[in-house]
């Protein structure tokens, strides 16, 4: 009993600062999170990746063309540390896998004793009535295990946003990271993005799809009053953690 109080002392203790908040906030919407630096959205570590060696040819002081435009005039693409890139995120998956297991097995073991030194008479004393020395030990055994499994899996996500380049790597790619949030009523979406893409790849109307972005983070969720609906209460799953079957 004494345990048991401890224990949810300790829980009320931990949960108890989040347990006020969302007091305090009935009846109010889900407040959205300042303006940041998309730099520092997940701890501000700097990319570090083997790189090819610089081509010292591809700039000209002399020249008015620029490397990578399309265009003999400014180009408006994203190239520079704090320029917005538009991501375009299409996704449509389909998984579908199904699997069968059947095992069967019988094994079988006799042995018989007619004949021990002439003490099988002896043995047959000692058993229980009915016993037979010829036979001693007779055993068998049947198992059989069967399985199935199956994966029928569909998503089918379709976003636009807009990242900003934090860093511009020595040869010459762009880290990208954006975030966007939408509140409809007292629903708030997230959504967020990191990668690495080529300049390159960015189209002339400085879009780029999220197929073509390498080491790509796509997060998209949610949080608010429905979401909450949607969960199990933080009971039932500290139970699931906990119990062990």
């Amino acid at each position: 009993m004494f345990a048991r109080c401890i224990f949810m002392l300790i829980a009320f203790s931990v949960s108890g600062c989040a347990t006020y908040d969302r007091i305090k906030n009935i009846g109010q919407a889900p407040a959205m999170a300042p303006t940041e630096n998309p730099a520092g959205m997940f701890g501000g570590r700097e990319v570090s990746l083997p790189m090819p060696p610089r081509d010292e040819g591809l700039t000209n002081a002399n020249s008015l063309w620029r490397p990578g435009s399309k265009a003999f005039f400014k180009d408006q693409r994203a190239r520079r540390a704090g320029d917005i890139v538009t991501i375009v995120i299409d996704i449509n998956d389909r998984a579908r896998l199904d699997n069968a297991t059947e095992r069967l097995r019988a094994n079988g073991e006799s042995a018989e004793l007619p004949a021990f030194g002439g003490l099988e008479q002896r043995l047959v004393d000692i058993l229980p009535d009915g016993a037979n020395a010829a036979q001693l030990v007779d055993l068998s055994s049947d198992s059989s295990s069967r399985g199935e499994g199956s994966v029928d899996r569909s998503e089918d996500v379709e976003l636009t946003i807009a990242a900003i380049v934090t860093e511009v790597l020595p040869n010459g790619n762009l880290v990208v990271a954006g975030k966007q949030e939408v509140r409809v009523n007292y629903e708030l979406r997230e959504l967020t993005v990191t990668g690495i893409i080529r300049p390159e790849d960015i189209s002339n109307a400085n879009r780029i799809n999220h197929t073509q972005i390498a080491e790509a983070r796509i997060s998209y969720g949610g949080r608010g009053q429905l979401t909450d609906v949607q969960q199990a209460r933080y009971g039932q799953q500290l139970y699931d953690i906990l119990f062990p079957f």
